[in-house]
């Protein structure tokens, strides 16, 4: 008789339900794929198990005993138990309630995360958005603690222990404000190098970025008047006074009041990627929530 669960073999319970919805050996072998000596077998040893015949012959085939009446319900409810383990849940956005933690720098969080959180909150409204930044956080660590879904990085600071796609190829272009004396035309490379610039510095403090490595590589050299740690920070500044300065152009984008011009010199961009970990790959629901953001971006 069975006294611990660990005794207790699956396959004796699935021997058990075919043989009480058949009631004939022959045919409860066939349903669990099996040869009826084996199912035979399988009888024996639940006989075993329970202290009881559980089926007795009868003129119509096998007769299931009082004992094996009163198992036929429990068994039933832990198979089903035990087969629900095994399917995933079926997602659907509409009704989902989960939150979502990623990580961006203010960047990605206009160029990506603010068009993403618009489908998001008309396909999905019960999702919630924590979003972190993405500067200063030890991404492995977050990701192995559960306590980030999602980051928005780069190549050259992804690690590779994280799953990785890319969202897009960005691109510099100089920003200034629409009403600014040189917001008529393009602007050649003297002129620019002679307008007063504005940059981000996401360290803090720094004079020189991206076009200033470029102007060097030509022997030229612009001036840096401002720096400032947040690109959005940056978009009033240059809708108030006459700097202007190179930015990614996807930052640009519903940014009323703002000129948009091609840059007087060539100036490497960026690739901009999605990272996440092996513990949410899998699961329905972030599946769903990253082919929306990887369908934003590319929509962008």
């Amino acid at each position: 008789m069975i006294r611990d669960i660990r005794s207790l073999d699956l396959n004796l319970l699935k021997a058990l339900d075919a043989l009480l919805i058949e009631c004939n050996a022959t045919r409860a072998a066939e349903r669990l794929g099996l040869t009826q000596p084996a199912v035979s077998g399988l009888l024996a040893r639940l006989r075993d198990a329970f202290g009881d015949p559980l089926f007795v012959r009868g003129q119509r085939g096998m007769l299931p005993t009082e004992r094996a009446l009163q198992l036929a319900g429990p068994v039933r409810q832990v198979l089903e138990a035990a087969e629900a383990l095994l399917q995933r849940p079926a997602f659907v956005p509409a009704e989902a309630d989960m939150t979502l933690t990623l990580a961006a720098t203010d960047y990605a969080l206009q160029a990506v995360v603010a068009p993403f959180l618009v489908r998001l909150r008309v396909e999905a409204p019960g999702i919630r958005v924590a979003a972190l930044a993405a500067d200063s956080l030890a991404l492995q660590a977050r990701f192995d603690t559960g306590d980030l879904d999602l980051a928005l990085t780069t190549p050259q600071t992804a690690l590779p222990a994280l799953h990785a796609r890319t969202l897009f190829e960005e691109d510099y272009v100089v920003a200034l404000r629409e009403d600014h004396p040189d917001a008529a035309a393009p602007l050649g490379l003297d002129r620019y190098c002679a307008l007063d610039h504005a940059l981000v510095s996401l360290a803090g403090g720094g004079f020189a970025g991206v076009a200033d490595a470029a102007l060097a590589g030509l022997g030229r050299s612009r001036r840096v008047v401002l720096s400032v740690s947040s690109f959005l920070v940056l978009a009033g500044i240059l809708r108030s006074t006459d700097l202007i300065a190179t930015v990614p152009r996807r930052l640009l984008r519903d940014m009323p009041g703002l000129a948009i011009r091609p840059l007087p010199l060539p100036v490497p961009g960026f690739t901009k990627i999605a990272v996440w970990h092996e513990r949410t790959h899998r699961d329905e629901g972030h599946r769903w929530l990253r082919g929306l953001l990887f369908e934003t971006a590319r929509a962008a």
